[in-house]
Order: structure tokens, then C-alpha cells, then sequence
């Protein structure tokens, strides 16, 4: 056991630049996971972390002292710990984890979810964690959406990840132009009650950035606009609350 209380100390400032950056993650080919049910996730899925990371006052949790028995393990001062929490409220357990760098290639006959311009890292959280639990196994993300694996995104996502093939960056028009299935997309124009729309086979849902939706021209290319009905007072949903009334709409009749 390692006991860091300097933020001085060289793994801290190592830590910190990786939890604060993208391009730092990148080079260094690590992302960093917050709290137990993350971690537990990779390490079911690719293997164990590189390293862990205690808050001092969190040794006394059982739940991290059952993850971390006999392991080595780094303790932060709980102040250190907060300073790179992705997070105000820390878990009190982060990990240091190689990068799941191979992507498989894109299957445009099977169910994705595609993302424009969601700039708000809880929303993809939650939206590739929807996704994940609706069967869904790949997402696209255009330029301009929070970065898939930065610590706030990961959080929300409390292991979608690594159940999904996600490509950042991704061109969404080229996409749904070689499409082998069902392109859908909310908006208000134009559009059919998601409980009227006909749709067979895969499924493309596009849902678009907070607040100006999906671009025109994604609305345009798509085989079906849809309209999430509303009779209550409330006039529109938060993106990752519509993306969970349609993807669960289309579980709901596939096992009808």
C-alpha cells in the first residue's frame, strides 16, 4: 500500500492530468474509472485494472475493502482524492485501466444508436447505458459530443462501454445512407406518434444535441420521424429520457 498525502507527489500529478484530459488519456492509452460497480465491469469484461486507488477514509467502506483485498493498491488523501473525483460526492475508489482501443468495424444490418452533438457528458452516459440495456450493440457519436471515455461519461454509463462498440467522431450521414434497416429520428415536424410508426428489422435511432436536436439534414435522410406524445403540461423530455421511451418501445413489440 502506497500513501500519497502531497500533491506534489509525481503519480498524483500523473493521475489529475489524466482525469482532467482527453488528449492525456489518449497518449497515454488509459482511462480512469470511478467506483466499485466500474470497475467490476471492466475487469469482467477486459481484464484487471492497471491500478486502484483509495480515498483514505473510504478503507473503512466494505464494499471497496471487499474489491481491493490483496491487491496493491494507492491511498489518497481523501482532499487529493476529491481534487480528482470526476464527481463533487467521490465514490472513494478510482482505477487507472488500459483503453479498450479496438473497436469492431461498423454493422449497418444490426441496431445502433446515434448521437448529434450530445454535449452533456451525463446524457451520453446515459444514453449509451439505455442503449446497452435495450440490446443495442453499437453507437456512433458525431463530432461535438462529449468524449465517450472521459470519467464523467464513464460514470454514467456504469459499464454500457464495454457492452457497445462506440465510434467518436463518427460521419452519421454516411451512416444512415448505407443503412440496412430502419433509420429513426425524433422530432416535431412532420412526425408520426411513436406508437403509430411502422418500423421492421434494425433500428437507427438518431437523437440530436440539448436544446436544437438533431441537424436537418440527419432529419431529412431518415425513413421515420417520430414523435414522442405528451398530453401533460410538460412540452419536451430530456434526451435520455426520450432515447429510453423509444428504444424500450421497440424491445416492448419485438417480445410482443
Amino acid at each position: 500500500m502506497k500513501l500519497i498525502h502531497s500533491r506534489d507527489n509525481a503519480f498524483f500529478k500523473q493521475l489529475r492530468k489524466l482525469a482532467e484530459s482527453g488528449r492525456e488519456r489518449r497518449k497515454a492509452g488509459r482511462i480512469v474509472l470511478d467506483g466499485v460497480h466500474l470497475v467490476e465491469a471492466y475487469e469482467q469484461a477486459i481484464g484487471p485494472v492497471d491500478s486502484l486507488i483509495v480515498g483514505e477514509s473510504a478503507l473503512a467502506g466494505d464494499e471497496i475493502v471487499r474489491l481491493v483485498a490483496g491487491r496493491e493498491i494507492v491511498v489518497l488523501a481523501d482532499a487529493l482524492l476529491q481534487d480528482v473525483a470526476p464527481v463533487d460526492t467521490p465514490s472513494g475508489l478510482l482505477a487507472l485501466a488500459a483503453w479498450p482501443m479496438a473497436t469492431p468495424p461498423l454493422q449497418p444490418g444490426r441496431d445502433a444508436l446515434l448521437l448529434d452533438g450530445v454535449q452533456d457528458p451525463g446524457n451520453v452516459g446515459t444514453l449509451l447505458r439505455t442503449a446497452a440495456a435495450a440490446g443495442v450493440t453499437q453507437a456512433l457519436l458525431s463530432p461535438g459530443c462529449a468524449a465517450a471515455w472521459s470519467p464523467k461519461v464513464l460514470r454514467a454509463g456504469q459499464g454500457a462501454h464495454f457492452a457497445l462498440a462506440i465510434h467518436e467522431n463518427a460521419d452519421l450521414g454516411e451512416f444512415v445512407s448505407r443503412y440496412q434497416g430502419t433509420t429513426a429520428v425524433t422530432c416535431l415536424d412532420g412526425a408520426t406518434s411513436l406508437y403509430a410508426a411502422q418500423w421492421g428489422g434494425a433500428v437507427a435511432w438518431i437523437f440530436g444535441a440539448e436544446g436544437q436536436g438533431v441537424r436537418q439534414e440527419l432529419i431529412a435522410a431518415a425513413d421515420c420521424r417520430i414523435r414522442i406524445p405528451m398530453p401533460g403540461a410538460v412540452e419536451s423530455l430530456n434526451v435520455g429520457a426520450a432515447a429510453a421511451v423509444c428504444l424500450f418501445e421497440m424491445v416492448r413489440r419485438r417480445q410482443a
